[in-house]
């Protein structure tokens, strides 16, 4: 959808804490202030929250008919347009707030798709995205059609025979949904295979890959802008980066890498939206090296930084090597200690301060021998040219009684050209 400087709807969000949902699956005040945060993001105003404790969920209505009549007349007396509840809902709950609330009814997992579809700009994210959304719809579809029959004057709950075309569209619909996930998928990996390519373009290259991670809004847009001069929008909005960005980064005398920023990560995050974007996050395991970006100005920051953990577990990243970046310390409160440790650094992405000290223990992690080294290759050793030019980085070359190279060798590389490196190289 298009983003306005509109209020798209005012809304009114629910949640429910209940003993027998699982910890990430209850609702409580902190959820529910970053649920208002996606809603802003969104283009959404909160205009009520209800926050309710209940022994179980309603099988019907998830938070039962009382609580449902108060979020109704809630609604009316605030002309909100939407509700949207901070806890997954089944189709059939979503079906019957709707119907009884009369305003549309959306979980946290609808909202965030909503908050994608908005943001994504390369084709990349766009088909991920779609795929997610194909994925949330499928079992939602019979609810919506009972509200486009209701609509036309055939609910179904109307005369013998008046209920077949709408069972037909449904299923035509299925059929046609299923084919665009399949077609969506084979896209999608038609994107990961140039992304292979590219990154076995890399590996020849012998160029190391920092890829940066954390929650989402912790700063790691500002961070990669202020290491390379990207120009990524960088706001104070929940998801601003749903697309991969990948620049060259000089690291050093002797090292250049590519670093890139990933989608935030978030507590709650849909299952299939992890799997949606596989593509766009399995940089981090192709990675030599992640920046997990943590906001510890934030006083949640610890529960943050283990959902982001989880989540590289998950995508098989676990066993990288990792330095944490503890971002925002120039907002962290005077007297407060900040953990430290050979794998972390306290910086200000915003200020630039603790950058140096980054970039040196970047330097240190990513050290596999590489050398500036001068040449003097023999006119008949010209074929090394060509090897040095695709497999190190060139950066002179004078002809005279030798060909005269001053260029930054791998170790591969330094061990082919070993009898050429002058005594004066550095």
């Amino acid at each position: 959808m298009r983003e306005t400087d509109e209020i798209r709807d005012k809304v009114v969000l629910v949640g429910l804490n209940s003993p027998v949902l699982k910890k990430d699956e209850n609702a409580n005040e902190e959820t529910m202030e970053e649920l208002s945060a996606l809603v802003e993001t969104a283009g959404g105003e909160t205009v009520g929250m209800v926050l309710q404790n209940r022994p179980s969920p309603d099988p019907r209505s998830f938070i039962g008919e009382g609580k449902v009549e108060e979020v109704k007349e809630f609604c009316q007396n605030h002309q909100a347009t939407m509700v949207i509840f901070d806890n997954d809902l089944s189709p059939s709950q979503m079906r019957v707030l709707t119907e009884a609330l009369g305003v549309q009814v959306l979980d946290r997992c609808g909202l965030i798709l909503d908050i994608f579809a908005q943001r994504a700009k390369t084709r990349e994210g766009r088909l991920q995205v779609e795929l997610a959304q194909y994925k949330y719809l499928l079992p939602r579809l019979t609810g919506m059609w009972t509200h486009l029959e209701r609509q036309a004057g055939t609910s179904g709950k109307g005369p013998i025979g008046s209920k077949g075309p709408g069972e037909t569209q449904l299923e035509t619909d299925r059929r046609h949904i299923h084919r665009k996930i399949d077609k969506l998928r084979e896209d999608l990996e038609d994107v990961r295979r140039v992304r292979g390519t590219q990154r076995q373009q890399r590996r020849k290259n012998e160029i190391p890959v920092v890829a940066i991670v954390g929650y989402t809004n912790a700063g790691k847009s500002t961070l990669l802008n202020k290491l390379t001069g990207a120009g990524i929008p960088a706001n104070n909005r929940l998801f601003d980066t749903l697309d991969t960005t990948s620049r060259l980064l000089t690291v050093s005398d002797t090292l250049d890498v590519v670093i890139s920023d990933t989608v935030g990560f978030i507590r709650k995050l849909p299952h299939q939206l992890v799997e949606a974007f596989k593509a766009t996050l399995e940089e981090l395991e192709y990675a030599d090296l992640l920046l997990h970006v943590i906001d510890v100005s934030n006083p949640e920051w610890q529960l943050q930084a283990q959902v982001v953990e989880s989540l590289i577990l998950e995508l098989g990243a676990g066993e990288l090597p990792r330095i944490d970046v503890f971002n925002k310390s120039d907002a962290v409160p005077a007297g407060e200690i900040l953990p430290h440790g050979e794998d972390i650094c306290s910086i200000s992405a915003r200020t630039g301060e603790g950058l140096e000290k980054l970039m040196e223990m970047i330097d240190k992690r990513l050290d596999k021998g590489t050398r500036r080294v001068l040449l003097h290759l023999p006119y008949d050793k010209g074929g090394l040219l060509d090897i040095l030019y695709r497999e190190a980085k060139v950066e002179a070359v004078e002809y005279s009684e030798t060909i005269d190279v001053t260029a930054v060798c791998g170790p591969r590389t330094l061990g082919q050209v070993q009898p050429y490196i002058s005594d004066s190289s550095v």
